[in-house]
């Protein structure tokens, strides 16, 4: 007589195959279903059957669990920096060499839309062109001695403020822009450098004139000042003075201890003589 098999118990078996799957299942789709972001970085959602870009929510730094179907971006959120080095023109059509170091980083709030209407390549589409447009611009607008003579800061702060003006509207906020070098064609640098040592010197000489000059007028003030002095006094010096200042005069070498003979009014104007030591 032949063995039958054992009826399978359909309702034991048919969970635990379901858990069997539901495991083969997670673990190949585990990596696309699990996220890490990095410190310094921010995610931007792709719903694909949810509408596409979710431009209401940046997802911060840590673990993240995500549909399958789904992907996420990411973006550095730190500040960055770029340098770019251009020829650009001068207010008089010269060729003016600049190095531009710009400070930027993605809005947080607004990384959503910045990936759906820029993209991940924002900083050659968006960052560098408007840094290259606003030095342009604003080099344009000076010739090259007020480049040579002008502060660094004042043209700084122009660039910035125009590219500000640009990013603020794409959703990048900048946040620096440092000028490192503006270098002058040789012939047109040597020629300012000429100009302002001349400059320098006919300020120079100048200030000695002027130095001289009012040298001069306080020699002259003073003199007048002596002279006018010296006509007071005289004016003032009657012989009735005279003689009393010498009489005062004689009788205090008079009373020295030296004797001498004092013939009272046997000089000129009637003043006394002091004839010396008797000894």
């Amino acid at each position: 007589m032949a063995q039958q098999d054992p009826e399978i118990n359909w309702k034991k078996v048919l969970p635990i195959g379901i858990i069997i799957v539901a495991v083969i299942l997670l673990i190949i789709f585990w990596s696309s279903m699990t996220i890490t972001i990095k410190a310094g970085r921010g995610g931007v959602l792709f719903k694909t059957f949810g509408g596409g870009v979710d431009t209401t929510r940046t997802y911060g730094e840590g673990f993240h669990f995500i549909a399958p179907w789904n992907n996420m971006f990411v973006y550095k959120v730190r500040q960055q920096e770029v340098s770019e080095e251009m020829n650009v023109l001068s207010s008089n059509g010269l060729e003016i060499n600049v190095d531009v170091t710009t400070w930027y980083q993605p809005k947080w709030t607004e990384l959503g839309i910045l990936h759906q209407r820029i993209g991940e390549n924002y900083l050659h589409e968006l960052v560098i062109p408007a840094l290259r447009s606003s030095t342009r611009t604003v080099i344009g607008r000076y010739t090259p001695d007020q480049l040579y003579a002008a502060k660094r800061d004042i043209i700084q702060d122009e660039i910035y403020s125009e590219t500000k003006e640009i990013l603020d509207k794409k959703y990048v906020q900048l946040n620096e822009i440092l000028i490192r070098s503006i270098v002058l064609p040789p012939t047109i640098r040597t020629a300012i450098e000429s100009k302002l040592k001349q400059e320098q010197e006919a300020l120079e000489y100048e200030f000695k004139l002027e130095k001289a000059k009012q040298e001069a007028e306080r020699q002259r003030i003073d003199a007048e000042g002596k002279a006018k002095a010296n006509r007071i006094l005289s004016a003032s010096l009657t012989d009735k003075i005279l003689k009393e200042k010498g009489i005062e005069a004689t009788l205090k070498l008079a009373q020295s201890s030296n004797a001498k003979i004092v013939i009272v009014g046997g000089g000129k104007d009637g003043l006394p003589i002091i004839l010396g030591d008797t000894k």
